[in-house]
């Protein structure tokens, strides 16, 4: 009696026909990758950050780069994977309204709230790839002694963005051509 009222309609991918499912095919391909490589991102970030511990612990060793490097592949992981998460809309909503709307009214607050999201990302990934390029021009780099560019954190972060409004992009359209969600 308690359990969340599934939404159907905004559960499911766009569907395998229409005129987006090549694009999002290819989206599709794309997060399933990046997913993959965040995968490996985390696994490396837990053992740097093991090593960083057993290092300190054991051999006294200083350790400039690991907390570091360990963020970047954290920041990398998950902005690059959260395009998936969104294709398989992970993300969190309120599911209070679903079980008291129509299913007409529970279509156009979705798509409402899609288009407040893309438009939220949309000026956050313009202002990562403006904070990605003065990174980039100016030569930043972090304070440690390690100094690795700025530009590698806020491309990553820029690009998962990026990626992100091309999947909410297409879940947007996609009641617009007739497309199954």
């Amino acid at each position: 009696m308690h359990a969340p009222v599934l939404d159907t309609e905004a559960t499911t991918a766009i569907g395998a026909s229409g005129p987006l499912a090549p694009l999002q095919r290819v989206v599709s391909l794309l997060n399933r990758i990046m997913v993959v490589l965040a995968a490996f991102a985390l696994v490396a970030a837990c053992l740097i950050l093991s090593y960083s511990v057993a290092g300190r612990a054991l051999f006294k060793a200083a350790n400039y780069w690991q907390d570091e490097a360990a963020v970047f592949l954290l920041v990398g992981a998950t902005f690059m994977t959260a395009a998936y998460v969104q294709e398989h809309r992970g993300h969190v909503s309120i599911e209070a309204f679903v079980g008291l709307m129509s299913p007409l009214a529970n279509k156009i607050r979705l798509w409402l709230v899609d288009v407040a999201s893309f438009l939220f990302c949309a000026f956050f990934t313009w202002k990562s790839w403006t904070l990605t390029h003065e990174a980039w021009v100016d030569g930043q780099v972090s304070n440690s002694m390690w100094s690795p560019p700025l530009a590698i954190p806020y491309g990553l972060m820029a690009a998962g963005m990026t990626l992100l409004c091309l999947q909410m992009l297409l879940q947007i359209v996609a009641p617009l051509t007739g497309a199954r969600r």
